[in-house]
């Protein structure tokens, strides 16, 4: 093998960092089990430093340092280019193994990472936050004809301080610490628009908004538009699971002169999961608790020209008395079609104001006819019964129906209706990127204050 691409004595290490300043790589003589072989006058170590910069290669070598003579191994402080983002990754270049590797900041808190299988590198979870200090402890293992050898290193190295200016901020949906149906959707709000046009800035972004769930789930992000995000699981959450959601944002570089600053973290619960399905077709809901009956509702949905949109919805909130008005949707006063009634539990499943609610005007279209301008009308008690049995995020199905499909994103969670392969298109690391920053602004006939029809 040439000696070009190796380094005898001490194993050569690769680093891959955003905005990364290295201080000082020393080997401080240790005792005990940890204590490495003596070091000899040519014992050397390599440190190659690169990262993430707009527009240019990830893990791209940008620096060389030599480490080498004696017990302490030091090296010439030097900065990378502030702009880079990216998480941080030790790399083994020569023969052998990462037997173990800790990474603390100035406070010894322990950074988040995760080591290769093959133990050939370790990679942080997320960027690190720029204006700290950290130091990274290495336990490096090779085969040698007198057994295994082990060399400890520590390397001391800090991120450049972000300037003054503005931070962009993550604001987290639903409210911290509810418990919520399986179909709830976590929410991200930028304070700072990123746009479609900066798909790096995006992929810095969506890389640091951290999702862990207990049981574990495999999730995705969606680009809605420039400054909302949407997560959720390929399948329904599971039933009772955790959900803990952090940004890890601050101090991030992430375009221009943005950087990241401090979000608030949000961690939710799920509850079973309950499932109403309407079928037009038929006149009836079916409740479902994990997937055992509890009811089957005689309902009417909505009539000719009025028709309740098909596909999966969201419970968006309950209201124990609305008032409902046509001219809301659009009908005129004086028509034959106008309404304006006090409506008891409503359970809203649409911005623009579906809900499913007690209807006792309508009883006897009921179980056999579809009278109503798109809401789903039950008897009084069954509505009572639905509304206190539901919960925000369950799931409202509606099938065998001739109504427009429920979109994404414009009116409601209709987050389930896109495909797996649909939604991970909407990701920035997604194949062919949905270009998510040019539509699906919420528009003025989807506000949450408008009343819809009965």
């Amino acid at each position: 093998m040439s000696s070009r691409r190796y380094v005898r004595g001490w194993a050569a290490l690769s680093f891959a960092v955003g905005a990364v300043l290295v201080g000082t790589a020393a080997q401080s003589p240790p005792s005990g089990p940890d204590a490495p072989p003596a070091a000899g006058p040519s014992a050397t170590a390599v440190v190659s430093v690169g990262g993430c910069a707009a527009g240019g290669l990830c893990s791209a070598p940008r620096h060389t340092l030599a480490l080498g003579g004696g017990p302490v191994l030091t090296g010439r402080p030097f900065t990378l280019d502030p702009r880079m983002s990216g998480p941080v990754e030790l790399a083994l270049r020569t023969q052998g193994v990462l037997a173990d590797i800790t990474v603390t900041d100035h406070r010894g808190r322990r950074v988040a990472g995760a080591p290769s299988a093959d133990g050939s590198r370790w990679t942080s979870a997320a960027p690190l936050p720029a204006g700290s200090r950290f130091a990274a402890r290495l336990v490096v293992e090779r085969a040698d004809p007198a057994g295994t050898l082990r060399h400890v290193a520590r390397l001391d190295f800090r991120t450049v301080a972000a300037p003054a200016g503005d931070r962009l901020t993550v604001a987290f949906g639903p409210d911290d610490g509810g418990t919520y149906g399986v179909g709830q959707p976590v929410t991200a709000e930028l304070s700072h628009p990123v746009p479609a046009s900066a798909p790096e800035a995006r992929r810095v972004v969506e890389r640091a908004l951290e999702v862990r769930t207990e049981p574990h789930v495999d999730g995705s992000w969606y680009w809605v538009d420039s400054a909302t995000l949407h997560y959720r699981p390929r399948h329904y959450w599971h039933p009772r699971t955790t959900v803990r959601v952090r940004s890890g944002l601050e101090g991030a570089w992430i375009t221009g002169g943005l950087y990241g600053g401090r979000s608030k973290p949000l961690t939710f619960t799920t509850g079973a999961r309950i499932e109403a399905v309407t079928d037009i077709a038929a006149h009836e809901m079916t409740v479902s608790r994990d997937g055992s009956l509890l009811r089957t509702l005689p309902v009417t949905t909505g009539k000719a020209g009025y028709r309740t949109r098909g596909g999966t919805k969201v419970v968006l909130g309950k209201e124990p008395m609305v008032r409902m008005r046509g001219d809301s949707i659009g009908i005129a006063r004086g028509s034959s079609d106008f309404y304006d009634l006090k409506v008891l539990w409503a359970t809203r499943v649409t911005w623009s104001g579906e809900y499913l609610h007690a209807a006792p005007w309508s009883l006897d279209a009921q179980g056999s006819e579809n009278v109503s301008h798109g809401c789903t009308g039950m008897s009084t008690e069954d509505a009572a019964w639905l509304f206190g049995t539901v919960r925000e995020g369950d799931l409202v199905r509606v099938v065998n129906g001739y109504g427009a499909p429920m979109t994404p994103f414009d009116n409601g969670f209709g987050d389930w209706n896109l495909s797996w392969p649909e939604w991970r298109r909407g990701s920035a690391f997604g194949p062919g990127a949905l270009d998510a920053g040019a539509a699906r602004p919420r528009s003025a006939t989807a506000a949450p204050g408008l009343r819809p029809a009965l």
